[in-house]
């Protein structure tokens, strides 16, 4: 999943969005500098992926995309997901979703100095281009594929990727709620684990 699907399935717990949303920047044990709720944060954004990557309704979203993504139809799928996220926020928030994009953007400013460079550097971006709200349009999706192609040096193709939405919109917002159902579920069970159960935290060490 992408930024907006970690953040929300943090349950608003501050440390464990901080947690979640920092953790591609975190390598291997390099997170024992944070606290103990940023590490259960780290854990559950691990947690999330691999849930998330060995799902056969994901799998299946992949294989509709065109086989010119090879192996970025994942981040591709991310993405996407994402943009069905903000675009049925109301079925899953109360909030609204500028308000709660508002809410995290002015989080992140204030916590942008403790955070890693690479988090940093992303933050001021997501800032600037108002990034988590804009996931609902398809011109803001079409700009986050825009700029991942452009940091792959137009490996990926991912620019293209803008037609498949497009194309695909239905079956993969069909995709995206039955599979968003089954992520809240185990998130939320594994989120429970790594609060209440101090183990828990040894485990995912190891």
């Amino acid at each position: 999943m992408n930024f907006l699907a970690h953040l929300y399935l943090s349950q608003n717990n501050t440390n464990i969005m901080i947690g979640n949303f920092i953790a591609d920047h975190i390598r291997g044990n390099n997170y024992t500098k944070f606290s103990k709720e940023i590490q259960q944060g780290i854990f559950l954004h691990r947690e999330i992926d691999t849930f998330t990557d060995a799902h056969k309704i994901v799998r299946k979203s992949k294989r509709r995309l065109h086989k010119r993504y090879r192996h970025y139809d994942g981040v591709i799928i991310d993405i996407f997901y994402d943009y069905f996220l903000a675009k049925n926020w109301a079925n899953y928030s109360a909030i609204p979703l500028d308000v709660y994009t508002d809410s995290i953007n002015k989080l992140f400013h204030k916590k942008l100095l403790e955070l890693p460079i690479k988090s940093q550097n992303f933050i001021k971006y997501m800032i600037e281009y108002n990034i988590l709200y804009n996931y609902q349009f398809e011109d803001g999706i079409a700009k986050v594929l825009n700029g991942m192609n452009h940091r792959t040096k137009g490996k990926s193709q991912m620019n293209l990727a803008i037609e498949d939405l497009r194309l695909l919109k239905k079956e993969l917002e069909e995709d995206f709620t039955l599979f968003f159902k089954d992520l809240i579920e185990f998130s939320s069970q594994k989120l429970k684990e790594l609060l209440v159960i101090p183990t828990q935290i040894e485990i995912h060490k190891k």
